[in-house]
C-alpha cells in the first residue's frame, strides 16, 4: 500500500496545568455530529501529522495561548492499516476560550471521568484504555511536578 492510499489524522488533547482539565469540542455538523471529541483532521496531502495538527489547531481554534510541550500520547492503526490517528497531549498553562470554526458548536474544559457525552468513538476508546489513562495520569502527575 502506498502512503497515498492510507488516510492519516492528527488531533490534539489539551491539557490544562493549572485546573488539570482537558479540552473536548463538539462536532456541529457530518458523520460524527453531536459527539464530542479533539481538536483535529484528516492531514493534507504531503503534511506530516505534526504539521497536520497544527494546521487543525489553528483552523478549528483559533490562536491558543503558548503550548509549554507537546507530547505524543497514541498512534491508532486499523486493522486494514488505511487509517492512521495520531493523538498528542498539547500542555497549556491556563485554560483558555477556543474560537471555534463551524465545524464544532460547543466546547468543554473537563476530566476524562466526567466528560460530556456522546463521546466520538475513537476518544471513547481511548479514555477507556487502561493503558493510555495510566500513560495520562503519569504525564499529568509529572507536569504537576514542573
Amino acid at each position: 500500500m502506498s502512503s497515498k492510499d492510507r488516510i492519516v489524522c492528527s488531533g490534539a488533547v489539551f491539557y490544562s496545568k493549572h485546573t488539570r482539565r482537558l479540552l473536548l469540542l463538539q462536532k456541529a455538523r457530518g458523520k460524527h455530529k453531536g459527539t464530542w471529541g479533539l481538536v483535529g483532521g484528516t492531514n493534507e496531502s504531503k503534511e506530516t501529522p505534526w504539521e497536520g495538527l497544527t494546521r487543525e489547531i489553528a483552523e478549528e481554534i483559533g490562536q491558543t495561548p503558548i503550548i509549554l510541550k507537546t507530547i505524543p500520547l497514541e498512534t491508532f492503526v486499523s486493522n486494514d492499516a488505511v487509517f492512521h490517528f495520531h493523538t498528542y497531549l498539547c500542555v497549556v498553562e491556563q485554560e483558555f476560550i477556543p474560537v471555534l470554526s463551524d465545524e464544532h458548536c460547543a466546547y468543554a474544559w473537563t476530566t476524562i471521568d466526567y466528560a460530556p457525552k456522546p463521546l466520538h468513538q475513537g476518544l471513547k476508546n481511548s479514555f477507556g484504555s487502561k493503558i493510555i489513562r495510566n500513560k495520562l495520569e503519569t504525564i499529568f502527575d509529572v507536569i504537576s511536578l514542573l
